[in-house]
């Protein structure tokens, strides 16, 4: 059977995720061909996640730019978070929003979910809208350095045009807004 894991390996074992690497096979190309295998190295997170696009009461949408170690540079993004163990998306979202800027929803709305880079990771994240915010207290992780910057959709999309925005889960979530905010 094709696409089937004959072998798995994990080389990896860290804090938050793990690498893998599966021996699979191959579909055949006709029926006399021999069985062919592949190997296919895969980024294994422990949890899901969930990120949120707030929305304050001027229609600024509410980013936080934060060091991102694996670019070397401090990334503009959505607000986002690793689920706790058995954690709902949405509650996810709601803890985070409420950690990263201060904020809670008076109403928390799906907007999709994703594989964050289907080609060699397995993380799945879910993307919320948070309207109608109430201030309540950022709770930063203490290892969390976040500054909170707003933006107007306009502004939001000029920056993924200039490379001000690079953060996929980011733009993808701006991306759908507008589109579905064009649709009525």
């Amino acid at each position: 059977m094709a696409y089937e894991v004959v072998k798995s390996e994990n080389r990896y074992h860290g804090i938050l995720l793990d690498v893998v690497v599966d021996t699979i096979t191959l579909p055949k190309r006709s029926p006399n061909e021999p069985e062919r295998t592949t190997r296919r190295e895969i980024v294994r997170p422990r949890k899901p996640a969930a990120a949120i696009l707030p929305i304050d009461s001027d229609g600024k949408m509410i980013l936080v730019r934060q060091y991102r170690h694996s670019t070397g540079g401090f990334e503009l993004e959505l607000p986002a978070g690793i689920l706790e163990n058995g954690e709902d998306p949405a509650e996810g979202a709601a803890r985070e929003l409420e950690e990263e800027i201060g904020k809670k929803a008076g109403k928390l709305t799906k907007m999709f979910g994703f594989y964050s880079s289907i080609g060699v990771c397995d993380e799945y994240v879910t993307i919320f809208l948070a309207e109608n915010l109430i201030d309540s207290v950022q709770n930063l992780d203490d290892d969390e350095f976040v500054t909170i910057e707003k933006y107007t959709p306009a502004e939001a999309l000029e920056l993924i045009e200039l490379a001000g925005i690079e953060d996929s889960k980011t733009i993808a979530a701006i991306s759908y807004y507008m589109l579905t905010a064009q649709k009525g």
